[in-house]
């Protein structure tokens, strides 16, 4: 096969480029550098079934050429991290809504099948249990810019739905909830390496709100087996999936163990939301998703605990702070 991965270089793009070239497909990978870094894929450039192409999925030629190259595509170009999109919000609704549209029409006019990537935030403020994937969205008022992104995602899912259902293009939703794990960055509010990158440095951990709210992580590498494995069964087409983890943690217990972990003697500091993002900032206090689905069609099961994730972040930061990079 032969894949396209529309923000390849990003944290989640980067190891399923590893992933696919490890079963022996070729890989394109379009990125406009914007979030995703070179240092992401710099191992995987001397594989002669890996191509790099800098650009953006705006760019609507330039996707034409590389969408008719491939066999699949799996869309994962987005403006993520909550700061990005309470920063930049219109540049953010841009590229989710329009870039996602772009590459749906693309996939269409060439019949290739296409895995669009959501998220766990589609559910909104809903904190009624473990969330299936039927649950409704309850969302704040649309002028507050933290729905944005929320927003942008349910129109990509809406778009892939018709696309199947009036036009036959094979399109798999997926929703991911909290992906973690080696080269995601903090600098977008990634909540995970910003705490382990500042207990390593001794620094306070600053949690956002009362730090009660609870969410649940899963390894990237669980990750990316799952998507390839949903393009690879015919029956998950036309389908929305819950990809995570059901280890339910809430945001002073995740710093207490990262503390302990990295044996660090930093404390923990608490900020309030207005000036963590902006004034009237609303968050999600309960998010654990209902796997009951992608489980029962693909066997699907983490298998790293929440340990093993943190100590794996903390070992790339540690690497990754030797190498001065």
């Amino acid at each position: 096969m032969k894949a396209l991965i529309t923000g390849g270089a990003g944290f989640i793009g980067s190891h399923l480029s590893e992933q696919l070239l490890s079963i022996g497909d070729e890989v394109i990978v379009l990125d406009n550098l914007s979030t995703g870094r070179m240092e992401n894929i710099a191992q995987l450039k001397a594989n002669p079934k890996f191509k790099l192409v800098i650009g953006s999925i705006l760019d609507e030629r330039l996707l034409d050429k590389f969408v008719e190259q491939a066999d699949v595509v799996y869309h994962l170009a987005a403006a993520v991290g909550v700061e990005l999109i309470v920063k930049k919000p219109l540049e953010s609704l841009t590229t989710n809504i329009r870039g996602s549209e772009l590459v749906l029409e693309m996939a269409h006019r060439y019949h290739r099948k296409v895995l669009i990537t959501s998220t766990s935030e589609i559910y909104g403020k809903n904190t009624s249990g473990l969330l299936k994937e039927t649950d409704d969205r309850i969302l704040g008022s649309p002028l507050k810019t933290r729905w944005g992104y929320s927003t942008a995602k349910a129109v990509d899912e809406m778009l892939a739905y018709v696309y199947w259902k009036e036009k036959g293009l094979p399109s798999v939703i997926v929703r991911l909830f909290n992906t973690v794990g080696p080269r995601q960055t903090g600098v977008y509010g990634m909540v995970m390496p910003r705490f382990v990158g500042q207990a390593l440095k001794k620094e306070p951990l600053t949690i956002y709100g009362t730090g009660k709210q609870t969410r649940c992580f899963t390894h990237v590498k669980d990750v990316v087996g799952a998507l390839v494995k949903l393009i690879q069964t015919p029956e998950a087409v036309g389908q929305v999936f819950n990809i995570g983890s059901q280890d339910e943690i809430s945001m002073e217990g995740l710093a207490k163990k990262i503390i302990e972990l990295t044996k660090s003697s930093s404390t923990t500091k608490y900020i309030p939301y207005e000036k963590a993002y902006e004034e009237g900032f609303e968050d999600m206090q309960r998010r654990v998703p209902d796997t009951t689905k992608i489980r029962n069609l693909t066997g699907f099961k983490p298998t790293y605990t929440l340990p093993e994730i943190i100590k794996d972040i903390i070992g790339y930061l540690k690497n990754k702070n030797r190498d001065g990079s």
